[in-house]
């Protein structure tokens, strides 16, 4: 393609950010997701960034806005009254916790992590806004550390949603364990608005819905759902972000002259835990139902965020390899060669442009340059030609999920564009 062309995609990238701000927050994308996303509204301060630094800084302000009393940052703020979404603040239950009605579960730490990259841009101005924001990350991260660290120092997800990958196969079995008696009758609204073959089944969100259940009937007291947890799983996408998540926030801290030592505890307990989420046959990164014990044998993309927390892997390299030889837009949220790969169900085969870019950035910054530029032209080629959907087919790209996403037009903008010069 022409520079022109890169041009014109960048300006439809930063359009689609625009059009999906709703006043100093984001929505992922109109109708499907209509509220403010955690992880979401972190990339897309990533992708405000490139054009609008006082914009990205506001997105972070307004997602820690939401902040629960105990730290927790939710994983939805419910902003505005949508009837339209289910499930909504009602079957939530989660009143009283924060100053912003929300779910009552969390996202992947990419937070602290996006904030430094939009502070390394410009430190002029910088500097007063990390003060600021500096405090509420390391609450939220010190709530990971207390309530969703396993006795093996990995992260653990209480629920699918709370790991972002909400209908990964690495939740099969223990999703299989939970009986969702009592649900009741409900509509669901996603269906409305994508094909349900894209979208988890009803088996699956009728657990999700119970997972729901239990922790409004507990009013969200951690200390009380700590009790008998039917749902535990370690999980690599949680694990490999907050530990670099950490290692930013570590970063910042000294740069700051701020007492550092507790955050560098937690950087050395999830680097020790890691090694625990390696699966004893395959040797790869995988989930592990904390109940039993149990490795899922699932090779995800999550599997490949080690370089991005700072480690090194012989074994992982080799399966990147293949995979970036066997498809044409890795990489996919399911190994193809998975007996469960269904290439358009959400994250149970599709590849997503955030996935990528985290895994590409941490193997351009661990000297692992060939594989990360296979990965970005690839990732580049995708949203090229498929446009800024929430995710594609990694075989033949086709479009999937939500179109005018928020934060695949982020990604472009910050890591994939060609006219992007950080590269």
């Amino acid at each position: 393609m022409t520079k022109n062309k890169w041009l014109e995609i960048d300006e439809k990238a930063r359009n689609v950010l625009l059009k999906n701000d709703r006043g100093g927050y984001t929505v992922p994308t109109p109708n499907l997701y209509p509220y403010q996303w955690n992880w979401d509204s972190a990339f897309a301060g990533w992708g405000f960034s490139t054009f609008d630094i006082e914009r990205a800084w506001q997105e972070l302000d307004t997602l820690f806005a939401g902040q629960w009393y105990n730290g927790m940052v939710p994983h939805i703020l419910f902003r505005r009254n949508d009837p339209d979404y289910f499930p909504g603040p009602e079957v939530w239950g989660a009143k009283g916790h924060g100053p912003i009605s929300s779910s009552g579960i969390s996202q992947p730490a990419v937070a602290a992590t996006f904030v430094r990259e939009i502070w390394e841009k410009d430190k002029s101005t910088g500097n007063v806004r990390l003060r600021k924001i500096f405090p509420k990350l390391l609450e939220w991260h010190r709530w990971f550390m207390k309530w969703r660290l396993s006795e093996k120092n990995t992260v653990f997800i209480s629920h699918p949603w709370e790991a972002g990958r909400d209908n990964s196969p690495d939740w099969d079995d223990a999703m299989e364990a939970i009986n969702p008696f009592d649900v009741g009758v409900y509509t669901r609204r996603d269906t409305s608005h994508v094909d349900s073959s894209m979208r988890p089944t009803k088996e699956d969100y009728d657990r999700y819905l119970w997972l729901v259940k239990r922790g409004r009937e507990l009013e969200w007291d951690e200390q009380l759902m700590s009790k008998n947890r039917p749902f535990e799983v370690a999980d690599p996408t949680m694990t490999f972000i907050l530990l670099r998540a950490c290692r930013d926030l570590l970063f910042m801290a000294e740069a700051l002259n701020f007492d550092s030592a507790e955050i560098s505890e937690w950087c050395t307990k999830l680097s020790d835990g890691i090694e625990t989420l390696r699966n004893p046959n395959g040797g790869f990164f995988n989930a592990i139902n904390c109940l039993t014990g149990a490795h899922s044998g699932n090779i995800t993309s999550a599997s490949f965020l080690n370089w991005y927390a700072g480690m090194h892997d012989e074994k992982t390299l080799e399966i990147l390899a293949k995979t970036l030889e066997e498809i044409n837009y890795p990489i996919p949220s399911l190994s193809i060669d998975s007996e469960k790969f269904d290439g358009m169900r959400y994250w149970r085969g599709p590849t997503w442009a955030i996935l990528n870019s985290l895994v590409g950035l941490g193997l351009a910054e661990m000297g692992y340059l060939a594989e990360a530029e296979i990965l970005r032209n690839s990732t580049q080629s995708l949203i090229a030609e498929h446009g800024f959907a929430e995710y594609f087919h990694p075989i033949n790209g086709t479009p999937g999920g939500g179109d005018s996403f928020t934060w695949t037009a982020a990604v472009w903008l910050a890591w994939a564009s060609p006219s992007n010069g950080e590269h």
